[in-house]
């Protein structure tokens, strides 16, 4: 069993998985072998469906669920073609649940500002304004290096983003004259992170993950605001949007895979539609508003003298005078 599962270690780092990943699946198999009271050549459709239940009784989320059931499906089609393992996969297709999928949630404009005005640290102001208006995720904002920053094209490379993948991201104004304002005062320069603890034991090192999550709640609590890490970048997709950029460069600028992940932001605010809904129901309304008395009668009058008039342009009609 030992083998199978180093053996497995070694497939997930050839197939190049993150060491993330490849911690996160050695973490679930452990999870299950634990579980199992038979061997995982005996594992059936009916143990895999108990195997549910009980993350259920755990009261774990669907997505949870699907996240170790997918898991599970990996490691056993790697038992039957690379270990040559003759069974059956007890992963069927009916094991996935239901997962509700709810719409992306974006600040408003007075929100962002009541936000930003509880921050009164440089860096952190910066490292905020950094995350909303290029979209960065917390764990690619916290490796920003400083090579990776071009100032003059107003541009940052992200490196080995989610998926090991690069992708290029542009600066604002704001964004770059916060930045600038930090990096005047950031003191330790042979650090090659931009964003560095500013106090206590690790001052001078590189912030954590952890660390900007803390002060995002921190601030959070103190402006009021119900705001995340991730949240900015719902925000910062959303105001594209809305200011009539494309889907396929917003998907690149977020680094999503699929397109179909950044059209969900066009089912959370999307200004063309709401325009044509206001157009429409304008029209619809203006059909079906009430007449006013006697609008009905002079209205049949002009549609009976219309007609004649253009079929006899030379006849005068006294219309009762």
């Amino acid at each position: 069993m030992i083998n199978v599962i180093v053996n497995f270690r070694r497939y997930l780092k050839r197939r190049n998985y993150s060491p993330h990943s490849v911690k996160y699946y050695l973490n679930i198999l452990k999870h299950f072998v634990l579980w199992l009271d038979v061997s995982l050549e005996q594992v059936t459709a009916e143990k895999i469906e108990g195997y549910i239940d009980y993350l259920h009784q755990k009261r774990m989320r669907p997505a949870s669920i699907n996240c170790y059931v997918a898991i599970l499906r990996v490691f056993y089609h790697y038992l039957r073609y690379e270990e040559k393992v003759e069974l059956k996969n007890p992963i069927t297709p009916g094991c996935r649940l239901r997962v509700p999928r709810p719409l992306p949630r974006f600040l408003r404009e007075e929100e962002i500002e009541r936000f930003f005005a509880a921050i009164p640290s440089k860096r952190d102001w910066a490292l905020f304004r950094v995350m909303l208006r290029c979209g960065l995720r917390v764990e690619e904002v916290a490796k920003l290096t400083l090579g990776a920053i071009d100032c003059k094209r107003r541009r940052i490379m992200v490196f080995n983003g989610k998926g090991s993948k690069d992708r290029v991201v542009y600066i604002s104004d704001d964004a770059h004259d916060a930045l600038v304002a930090y990096l005047k005062i950031r003191s330790h320069y042979r650090a090659k992170q931009v964003f560095l603890v500013e106090k206590g034991d690790c001052k001078g090192q590189p912030i954590s993950v952890r660390g900007i999550q803390k002060r995002m709640e921190y601030y959070a609590k103190k402006s009021g605001v119900a705001v995340s890490c991730h949240r900015l970048r719902h925000t910062m997709a959303t105001q594209l949007l809305n200011a009539e950029a494309e889907v396929e460069t917003i998907q690149d600028l977020l680094g999503h895979n699929w397109i179909t992940t950044t059209q969900r932001y066009c089912r959370v605010s999307n200004l063309k539609v709401q325009r044509d809904y206001f157009k429409a129901m304008a029209v619809i309304l203006a059909r079906s508003a009430p007449v006013p008395p006697g609008a009905q009668e002079a209205s049949l009058r002009r549609a009976l003298i219309e007609p004649i008039l253009a079929a006899t342009p030379c006849l005068r009609v006294c219309d009762g005078r």
